[in-house]
């Protein structure tokens, strides 16, 4: 049934000009000119649509009416040097099949200028736009670039759990998985859930995070990384929430803070080169329609150098700018959005990476500092994302981690199996974390999380 050329090999390729090719795809536009038809076709290879131009005279005139916007269609005819501008090369089509129709009365993209949130509303169709196409096209090129970037340098590609029992980030806002009857699930003497008889025999729930399970691997393999969907049962409706989303994640062995934010710099100016010298059609697109600043801020981030900065030092530079934040700024304190973005946007106009938190605000695995306040904390901040990278040195002392597991009330009888990296052989490691989708709205100019994830998953949307 898969025949013929891609459009984008049909557009690319001069040596196929006089030759007769087919191409399958889906209707963009049909417009009528005395007795000639453009039709233009899209398959999703490439932005731009190839154009079929079809003498209504040596078609059937109940099959042209089917050619309507939306409608797949598979086109034979011989590729020639368009006579018109806007493209180098068209179909003159000799024979056409309409594989579906789309009814012009009811097809929800027949007129163009839907609104963003409008397209959200019906995600099974917008891969269909351009915008969208971009958008996933740039996706799929990420992806790539990410697995090539780590295997280049040796690391292995290590698949955690979905489904876990640990709650990596210890704030208990997860998704529960379990079999049990929620009307009438068996009970405790003391009124609880007893999960010892659902099917693993436990509470669990869907991960948080790979990355315990990338330092127990660390451990042996030196260098991992994760690369999955992770979830948080957060009640945010907001443009930077997702309840599912994708998560990178690289463990070291061997690696301390330092090491830790040189990986991270290099990594994400690599896949913001990779994104230009790969994906320019789709974000040229995306700059002229949504971001016209977009080109510039990602040559800005390949072509410059990361300020580091202390937490401190961030602070200070906060409380004296004079500057008025919805929400007020003390040592001590997790920075918000507004404060990530100010220190990169405003104060130092390039890329942060802020080191040395306090321990209170991070989690129980980050390594402590000799001052008893501060761990080894990094935040990597871009502009108008705020926090892309958020990574640490992990603490590799057993009894220090323990004592912080108590401080914060983790249990260490759940956690056996992630304190034996501590008795047997431990060494100094770090990772750190960047989420997918928060790339993707760097890379893509676009402001809205739910707008780079083909079916976003937040509070009361599960609808695709």
């Amino acid at each position: 049934m898969r025949n013929g050329y891609k459009v984008i090999t049909l557009l690319k390729d001069t040596s196929l000009i006089g030759k007769e090719v087919t191409v399958q795809g889906w209707v963009r536009t049909k417009r009528d000119s005395k007795n000639v038809i453009f039709i233009a076709i899209n398959d999703g290879s490439v932005l731009d649509n190839i154009q079929v131009v079809a003498d209504a005279e040596k078609f059937d005139a109940d099959l042209l009416k089917l050619v309507t916007t939306g409608a797949g269609v598979e086109i034979r005819g011989t590729l020639s040097e368009s006579q018109g501008k806007g493209q180098a090369q068209e179909i003159l089509a000799t024979h056409i099949h309409v594989f579906g129709t789309a009814d012009p009365a009811t097809y929800p993209l027949q007129k163009k200028g839907h609104t963003l949130e409008f397209l959200r509303e019906i995600a099974h169709l917008r891969f269909r736009t351009n915008t969208f196409g971009a958008v996933f096209r740039i996706r799929h090129h990420m992806a790539f670039a990410i697995h090539q970037y780590f295997n280049g340098k040796g690391f292995f590609y290590l698949h955690a759990p979905i489904i876990t029992a640990s709650d990596a980030e210890g704030a208990g806002e997860m998704f529960r998985v379990s079999v049990l009857d929620p009307k009438n699930p068996p009970l405790t003497e003391t009124g609880e859930i007893d999960y010892s008889q659902d099917f693993f025999g436990r509470a669990t729930n869907l991960t948080v995070s790979g990355q315990l399970e990338g330092e127990l691997a660390a451990m042996a393999l030196s260098e991992v990384y994760t690369f999955g969907p992770t979830f948080r049962a957060e009640n945010s409706n907001t443009a930077r929430h997702l309840a599912e989303f994708w998560m990178i994640e690289p463990e070291m062995a061997f690696y301390d803070i330092t090491d830790n934010m040189n990986l991270a710099e290099d990594f994400i100016k690599y896949l913001v080169r990779y994104a230009l010298d790969n994906c320019m059609t789709d974000i040229k697109f995306l700059n002229d329609m949504y971001d016209k600043e977009l080109i510039e801020r990602l040559n800005f981030v390949v072509n410059n150098n990361f300020i580091r900065l202390n937490y401190t030092e961030a602070i200070d530079i906060l409380v004296g700018s004079g500057q008025k934040f919805d929400y007020p700024v003390k040592w001590g304190t997790d920075l918000q959005s507004e404060h990530e973005r100010y220190l990169v946007e405003k104060h130092f106009k390039c890329p942060v990476i802020l080191t040395n938190y306090p321990k209170e605000i991070k989690a129980f695995y980050m390594k402590q500092n000799d001052d008893g306040k501060t761990v080894r904390a990094m935040d990597v901040l871009f502009p108008q994302i705020g926090e892309i990278i958020g990574g640490s040195q992990r603490e590799e002392d057993y009894d220090k981690l323990v004592n912080r597991m108590k401080e914060m009330n983790i249990s260490e009888h759940e956690m056996w199996w992630f304190l034996d990296t501590r008795r047997f052989g431990a060494v100094p490691h770090a990772g750190f974390g960047l989420g997918f989708e928060r790339l993707l709205l760097f890379v893509t100019g676009m402001k809205n999380i739910r707008d780079v994830i083909p079916f976003p998953r937040t509070p009361k949307n599960a609808e695709f």
